[in-house]
């Protein structure tokens, strides 16, 4: 029997998604909340991968087990075992057919970026900060030439695995969102909101682009230097890999035949 579960966390407190031999990643505390809750042994794939200190509202797994539990029963039995960082949303019994990556048709990333002068206390790694303002018609320009299918070697890690550069991004949506404040008269305080939807992405892929688009965003560099960046094939052509701490992995995207959740209250809690 295969199970899939949609899995929410806060990326701060771990080495990233994937299983360590230090057993401080998101991957190694379900599977050993799952192994609790089935007695036996659970081995977790996942959609996607996600780097340290970012963050999961609706990462997806499969396993397969013999244990036969209503689905709610895997999500509560589960969530008694996991951190307080760490829990399970939704548990759905699938085909055997069901491969939580190969499945998914897309994948959707948010990046949250605090406008400040001040930098962020209660917020703490939960946003990105930059304590200059903002040009978001200069952003939403030059994230402009990045749709569609592109190489990306310029926006990926060296260390990157994918054995190709070339992927396609459907959309990179640029919103605002004011904050009422009288405290800081030079500059209007603002969450900046970056969604990001394409068929896969590069490792550091979407922090490469967040850091040149806050390169443009704060007047560094014109709107048209993201078309150079991209067209020059080279990581030494983009701007420094900007901090995880505001990144969100929103989950893939799934044929409507699977019958998965496409959204978890977290979706509603970013500004």
């Amino acid at each position: 029997m295969r199970i899939a579960l949609g899995v929410s966390y806060n990326g701060q407190a771990y080495n990233g998604w994937q299983s360590q031999t230090d057993g401080k990643t998101v991957q190694d505390k379900l599977e050993a909340a799952l192994g609790r809750f089935a007695t036996h042994k659970v081995s977790t794939l996942c959609a996607g991968r996600t780097d340290s200190g970012v963050h999961g509202l609706m990462q997806v797994v499969h396993f397969d087990t013999q244990l036969q539990r209503p689905e709610s029963s895997w999500v509560r039995g589960t969530n008694t075992f996991l951190p307080s960082d760490i829990a399970v949303q939704w548990a759905r019994q699938v085909p055997d057919a069901f491969h939580s990556r190969a499945c998914a048709t897309s994948r959707r990333y948010a990046y949250v970026l605090l406008q400040s002068p001040v930098r962020p206390s209660v917020e703490t790694g939960r946003v990105g900060w930059v304590f200059n303002a903002m040009n978001g018609e200069a952003m939403r320009q030059a994230a402009a030439c990045l749709i569609g299918e592109h190489d990306f070697s310029s926006f990926r890690a060296s260390a990157c695995q994918a054995l190709s550069p070339v992927k396609t991004l459907h959309r990179l949506d640029i919103t605002r969102r004011a904050v009422a404040s009288s405290l800081h008269r030079e500059m209007e305080c603002c969450y900046w909101r970056f969604e990001f939807e394409g068929s896969a992405f590069l490792h550091h892929m979407v922090r490469n682009i967040m850091g040149c688009l806050v390169a443009i965003g704060d007047g560094s560099h014109p709107p048209e230097w993201m078309a150079e960046v991209l067209a020059a094939r080279s990581r030494d052509a983009a701007a420094p890999t900007f901090s995880p701490h505001g990144l969100y992995f929103m989950g893939p995207v799934y044929d409507p035949q699977w019958n998965l959740p496409d959204r978890v209250p977290g979706f509603d809690w970013l500004p």
